[in-house]
Formats: C-alpha cells, sequence, structure tokens
C-alpha cells in the first residue's frame, strides 16, 4: 500500500499540468486533459461506471455500492483537481525521493546550487526519519493537489480489490482549481448526485478544513476625459487620481497584510491606469457572511461618493462572487460529514488540527450548491514553493483517512 500510492504519485506528477490563467478556457491547459483521460482508463479498470469527462475536462464516475439487501447509506463524493499552481517556477515536475531524511539541509540541485535550509524553513526538521519527497529546486512538486489523486485512485483501489464493504461512491476529478476553482464550477451536478463530498487538499497532518472564506471579486472601471496641459483647466478628469481617491477611502487596516484567523479584508491588488482610464481590481473576503456583504457595500458606497465628485467621469463597479464559507452549507441532516471526519481521525491515531481557512477549495464552491464538502489533509507541506515536501508517513495517514470514511459512510 505504501510503496503503491507513492508509485503513483510520482507517475501523475510526470504529467504537466499546471494552470494557465491568462487562458480564458477551461481546461486552461491541455495537461490536465491528458491527465483526466488517464484517470479514466484506470477508474474503468477498478470497475467505475458512467465515466465521463465533459468538454471541461471535469471527470466524473461512480462505483456502484456493495452493500448486501440495498442497504440504504448515504451517497459520497471526492473531488480532487487535476491542476497544479503556476508560482512562476518550472511547469515540469522533476521529485526525488529521500529515504530516512537525517535532519539538516537539503540540496535539492547540485548542478544549480538550489537548497531548502532549515534556516529558512524549519519546518522540515519535523519529519527526520520520515522518507519525504522533494522537489529540484525548479519547480513546486505538485502534491497540490497530486498526492490528493494519488491518495483517492490508491483507495479505491484497495477497496475494490479487498472488496470492503461501501455504498455509492462518485468522484469528480476537476480542472483549474488554481485559477479560480473554475473546474469545480463547470461540474454537473447531475453526474455528481451525492449527499455530502470531500475534497482532499493543502494541509500538514491533522489538519481538517470545513469553514473557509465567502470570497468575491470587484472591479471598478474609471473612464476620464483628456487634455493637454496647457488646456486642461476646467477640463481634464484624471482617472488615476480618481483611482488613487478610492484606494484612501478603504481602511489600511483591514489589508491582509494586516489580518489573520476569521478577520476579513479588502485587497486593492492592482490599478493599471493611462491618462484616459483607469482600471482597480479588488479582492474581497470574509467568513462571516454578513460582513462580507457589509464589505460589498462599502465599495458601492465609495462608488457613488466618487461619481458624485467627479460628476464628468464614467465610473462603473462590477461585483462577482466566486465561492462561500463552506460552514454556512451545514445542517443538521449533513452534519454527519463534518462529524465522520473526526472519528476517522480518531481511529488513524492523528491529533485534529481544525483550520478556519484564510482561502477556499473546491469544496467551497460545491458546498453552495447544497452539498457540504469539507476538506482533510495530505499531509504536504510548503504549497506553491519550490520548498514544497511531501512526508510519506504523513501521506499514508491521509490515505488511511480516506478509507476510514468509506467505511463509516458505508455504516461500519
Amino acid at each position: 500500500m505504501k510503496e503503491a500510492i507513492l508509485e503513483r504519485f510520482l507517475r501523475y506528477v510526470a504529467v504537466t499540468s499546471q494552470s494557465d490563467g491568462k487562458a480564458g478556457v477551461v481546461p486552461s491547459t491541455e495537461g490536465q486533459r491528458k491527465l483526466a483521460g488517464m484517470l479514466a482508463e484506470e477508474l474503468a479498470e477498478l470497475g467505475f461506471v458512467n465515466i465521463e469527462i465533459s468538454e471541461y475536462s471535469v471527470l466524473t464516475a461512480l462505483l456502484p455500492g456493495n452493500l448486501p439487501d440495498n442497504k440504504a447509506v448515504p451517497t459520497v463524493g471526492w473531488c480532487c483537481h487535476l491542476d497544479t499552481v503556476d508560482a512562476g517556477l518550472s511547469p515540469d515536475v522533476h521529485p526525488q525521493v529521500i529515504r530516512g531524511y537525517q535532519g539538516g539541509d537539503i540540496c535539492l540541485n547540485k548542478e544549480k546550487d538550489l537548497w531548502m535550509r532549515t534556516s529558512e524553513h524549519p519546518e522540515i526538521e519535523k519529519y527526520v526519519g520520515d522518507d519525504i519527497v522533494v522537489t529540484d529546486g525548479t519547480s513546486v512538486l505538485g502534491a497540490d493537489n497530486k498526492s490528493a489523486i494519488a491518495n483517492v485512485m490508491t483507495a479505491f483501489d484497495i477497496v475494490v480489490k479487498e472488496n470492503r464493504p461501501h455504498g455509492d461512491i462518485y468522484v469528480a476529478f476537476v480542472p483549474d482549481e488554481e485559477i479560480g476553482l473554475l473546474g469545480a464550477k463547470k461540474i454537473d451536478f447531475s453526474k455528481f448526485p451525492v449527499d455530502f463530498a470531500y475534497t482532499v487538499d493543502c494541509c500538514e497532518l491533522g489538519e481538517v478544513v470545513y469553514e473557509t472564506f465567502n470570497a468575491g471579486s470587484a472591479t471598478i472601471r474609471i473612464k476620464g476625459v483628456t487634455a493637454h496641459p496647457m488646456s486642461s483647466k476646467g477640463v481634464l478628469v484624471n482617472p488615476t487620481l480618481i483611482a488613487t481617491d478610492f484606494v484612501q477611502m478603504m481602511d489600511r487596516g483591514s489589508t491582509p497584510e494586516c489580518t489573520e484567523g476569521t478577520e476579513g479584508f479588502v485587497w486593492v491588488n492592482s490599478i493599471v491606469s493611462n491618462p484616459s482610464q483607469a482600471t482597480v481590481s479588488i479582492k474581497i473576503r470574509d467568513h462571516n457572511r454578513e460582513k462580507y456583504e457589509a464589505k460589498k457595500e462599502l465599495l458601492a458606497s465609495a462608488v457613488e461618493y466618487l461619481k458624485v465628485r467627479n460628476p464628468r467621469a464614467r465610473i462603473e463597479l462590477e461585483v462577482k462572487d466566486m465561492y462561500g464559507n463552506i460552514a454556512d452549507a451545514l445542517t443538521d441532516d449533513n452534519r454527519c460529514a463534518v462529524d465522520h471526519l473526526y472519528r476517522a481521525l480518531e481511529i488513524a491515531g492523528v491529533k485534529a488540527n481544525t483550520i478556519a481557512m484564510r482561502g477556499g477549495t473546491d469544496g467551497s464552491f460545491i458546498s453552495t450548491q447544497g452539498v457540504i464538502t469539507p476538506n482533510y489533509f495530505t499531509g504536504a507541506c510548503n504549497f506553491h514553493s519550490y520548498a514544497e515536501f511531501l512526508p510519506l508517513p504523513s501521506l499514508h495517514k491521509s490515505l488511511e483517512m480516506t478509507l476510514e470514511l468509506v467505511r463509516l459512510t458505508a455504516g461500519e
């Protein structure tokens, strides 16, 4: 089992599937379509049915239940994303397995003199004695999220070959999570008809997430009036100054660098301007739904004030909701999805570390569609970095979690 999941992980990271935020299509890269095709073939070999890859490279499939007497249990799903992040590094992953890490600095690439040093990454020394997978220093490792794919595929290989009891199980492998959960938003839920689901994404050993941000984006477009400086008085309307006036109206204490935990923020993350027009891009985040809505109202009020102050400018605000807080979808009827996670942790002998995530997962969108989808750990560390690494004992515990969740959801 332990070597089987490593073999799968190394095979999956060999498929280059970095997403591209500028592509404007889903999937944003062909590598994700290739990986979906590979997984579809493997699911067919395991006995999954209703295997379908949509035009958006969303792969869905069903493993029919095998419980006696048509025992009624919830229908459960697992969702993992196919893409790896574009962190400005090489899209191609060249992993290395270090057997029995002995502590100290790790030379990732002798030829390029690239190191993971404990002075910069002391967290690595928590895993002395473990087998770990590291990068060659030129890319991310891709454990986000191919360790999850390896986890799920290995788990169901075991379930099928050992004929373990289970209800109906669906899987969904989706593209382009890293660029806005775009693949999850393309799921056809008639092909993923589950009572609840799980994502396996990010986070160290023991981490559980069922609280995430409510997330939105806002764009302010400002069209001014151009004029030559020699005749500008009473004529020129400078869109750049209007944009900076807007920024000055925001609370500098409510930005990402000034907040933590469940505190939300409004982040002006870019201003693009020229003499005739300016565009301001903003991210809005809050765990609390009412505070999230209040932040959107604040932006609208600021824009209305700017319109009054600059009547000759044309100022437009566009706000889009991106995903919601998983916790807002919790009910008495679906709370068992979260309860099973903590029971599985207990059985696996793993201490729970519950995280209110300052971000989102595919489950943050899926939960807004009436399917509660909490998240549990892969065991990997330092995502979106050349220093990403995967301790194999932690990955094995994540696999144990999946197998226990299959058992628990089957009423065992």
